[in-house]
């Protein structure tokens, strides 16, 4: 189970208050009044957040999983602490990066200290942020080797957040990524600074990508959008066919709104496997985005009234935590 806190990169139309490190808001052009301004988090807070991290951990396992991911990449609240176009703090959370990586660091023993030895615990983490003066290859380097000291089984290399979307195929400091397997040439740096296995993900659709991927000393290749719309696409490498998924790249005007409405055609995908249905690649992804906003609407009244029923003590929640992270 992949465990997560969005920090500010929710929507201004959520309840609740919007943590970060700094009281920095994302920064999307024309888009930017779509986002909630955050609110810099205090001792207490940072400390109700890593209990939550760890709380869930022990849910995940009392329900049945073998491990857990934590979320520290893609711009999220554990990635904002690591950046310091982010962090601005001049407390022991913020500053040089081993204060930056603290808020990781902490999550980690606590959850470690919840689900026990024999209980998968890995760390999903940037290769970079993908935004001049932030969090860069070499930080990842050094967060890597501290990881290696705290019994992290694994680590999931990734890149970007929301705004700089390197995961779909685009970055703010306009750095060249792969065609396929984006951030290969910028996770192979990290390799050897790593003590635990590690998985490479972004861009990955066809067999002989995942191929190179293994080659260049990965543990794990990481199979994301593909698996959407091909959930038996590992299987079909191992009988030898020579299958791969083509994801269209939505080809609007508006680049930001095109990659929300693509990954709102993904989750269509995601829901209809849930419902025990066959993707649709070729359904309109204009609907879905359509309909996806709808659901995002009902489900952000369904939280404001359990907010409503539920308060909590000072700030309360972020938005979207749901009581734990």
């Amino acid at each position: 189970m992949q465990i997560n806190h969005p920090g500010r990169q929710v929507g201004a139309e959520m309840p609740g208050t919007a943590w970060a490190p700094s009281e920095v808001g994302v920064s999307l052009g024309k888009h930017t009044k779509r986002f909630a301004r955050p609110t810099a988090m205090t001792e207490a807070d940072i400390r109700a957040t890593v209990h939550r991290f760890a709380v869930t951990a022990r849910r995940a396992r009392e329900a049945g999983f073998h491990g857990v991911q934590i979320h520290a990449a893609h711009g999220y609240l554990l990635s904002q602490f690591l950046s310091p176009l982010v962090n601005r703090r001049t407390d022991r959370w913020g500053g040089s990066l081993p204060h930056r990586v603290r808020l990781l660091t902490e999550v980690v023993r606590a959850v470690r200290d919840q689900v026990g030895d024999d209980f998968a615990v890995a760390v999903k983490l940037n290769t970079a942020d993908f935004q001049r003066g932030g969090f860069d290859t070499d930080d990842a380097a050094r967060v890597l080797e501290i990881l290696g000291g705290l019994g992290v089984d694994l680590v999931e290399l990734s890149g970007g957040s929301i705004e700089s979307p390197a995961t779909l195929g685009r970055t703010a400091d306009l750095r060249t990524l792969e065609r396929e397997a984006y951030f290969l040439a910028f996770a192979e740096q990290l390799v050897e600074a790593a003590a635990m296995p590690l998985m490479l993900t972004g861009g990955i659709a066809r067999s002989q990508t995942a191929g190179r991927v293994l080659d260049r000393g990965f543990a794990v290749v990481g199979l994301a959008s593909a698996l959407a719309f091909r959930p038996d696409l590992p299987a079909r490498w191992r009988a030898g066919e020579d299958v791969r998924v083509t994801v269209e790249r939505l080809r609007w005007k508006d680049r930001d709104l095109a990659g929300a409405a693509l990954l709102a055609f993904v989750r269509l995908q995601l829901h209809r496997l849930a419902r025990g249905l066959e993707p649709r690649p070729h359904a309109s992804a204009r609907a879905a985005f359509a309909l996806d906003q709808l659901r995002h609407r009902r489900r952000v009244r369904a939280y404001g009234a359990w907010l409503a029923r539920n308060p909590e003590p000072g700030t309360g929640p972020g938005p979207g935590e749901a009581r734990a992270a």
